[in-house]
């Protein structure tokens, strides 16, 4: 909680009471009051308490403690592709993905002063959405914590020619002017994001939340060291009619030979032809884990 700016102490604070006075309303978002992690909060759970928190770790920290039920994290971007680290936090936070939120993101750029600005503040997520629109006007990007953080940021530092990228939301927790709406350079900007519990959904609770709709599965795998290992793994997905809507590598350890694959599909254990195809995945494996299935939030294709 020190580490957020003066400016969004307060709030932090008030909203933390809030969560610990009933933590199984709680739901922990990173960054400060304001930021898209915080409307995520809402969007998905509108009855929910936010917990803000100063780091990803943090948040799902939080969840592991059992000061928040659940947590709510970015895990990619339509422009900017995937966040920086998720895929090595999920996995090793213990947690279970039990829900997934597409959130519409439109920055605004925000100021005490309607410029020029020499500098903007920003999640880097946030400012690689809008590097044209910096590029062009000859603002410098400035990496933050988190969007609403830099907001609260530029107040603190009382500088005319700082502004932050961050939801429109912030400028008024803030008390920033909005200088300009939809900076961001692709105006179908859209984050997903995934949510997250100490327990997996039970395959019962699962399928009564989903009801009429269609269910997903995340799971983290590495194939044995040899050839056409990843090939033969994915052959269970095919000749299963599995769809696998994502996959993701990214490097294991130092040695750069162990790859861990990330991926999605369609379907959850208890259908016959995904447990068909995951039991074909773990032949090739040296590891595989199931990271959760939950309702799809949105179609694929």
């Amino acid at each position: 909680m020190h580490s957020f700016p003066a400016p969004a102490l307060s709030l932090v604070t008030a909203m933390a009471a809030d969560a610990a006075a009933d933590p199984a309303r709680a739901i922990a978002f990173q960054g400060a009051p304001g930021c898209n992690g915080h409307r995520a909060a809402l969007e998905y759970a509108p009855c929910c308490l936010p917990l803000p928190c100063f780091s990803f770790e943090d948040a799902l920290d939080a969840v592991k403690d059992g000061r928040a039920a659940r947590a709510i994290i970015p895990i990619e971007n339509s422009q900017h592709g995937r966040v920086a680290d998720i895929h090595f936090l999920l996995p090793e936070s213990g947690l279970a993905i039990v829900g997934e939120h597409f959130l519409a993101i439109h920055h605004s750029l925000m100021a005490l002063a309607p410029g020029p600005f020499a500098a903007a503040y920003s999640h880097p997520q946030a400012l690689g959405q809008s590097r044209h629109y910096l590029r062009a006007r000859g603002i410098v990007p400035m990496a933050y914590a988190d969007t609403a953080g830099a907001a609260a940021l530029v107040r603190e530092m009382g500088d005319p020619r700082a502004c932050a990228i961050a939801p429109p939301l912030a400028a008024g927790l803030y008390g920033l002017t909005i200088v300009e709406d939809n900076v961001e350079d692709a105006h179908d900007n859209t984050t997903r994001f995934v949510v997250l519990s100490r327990e997996p959904l039970a395959p019962a609770a699962l399928r009564a939340e989903a009801g009429e709709g269609v269910l997903m599965t995340t799971f983290v795998f590495e194939v044995r060291n040899v050839p056409s290992a990843l090939y033969k793994a994915l052959g269970g997905f095919a000749t299963n009619g599995v769809n696998m809507t994502k996959l993701e590598s990214y490097q294991h350890g130092a040695s750069f030979a162990a790859t861990m694959f990330f991926a999605d599909i369609v379907g959850a254990p208890g259908d016959p032809a995904v447990d068909r195809a995951f039991e074909e995945l773990a032949f090739f494996c040296r590891e595989l884990r199931q990271l959760g299935s939950y309702r799809q939030a949105r179609a694929r294709g």
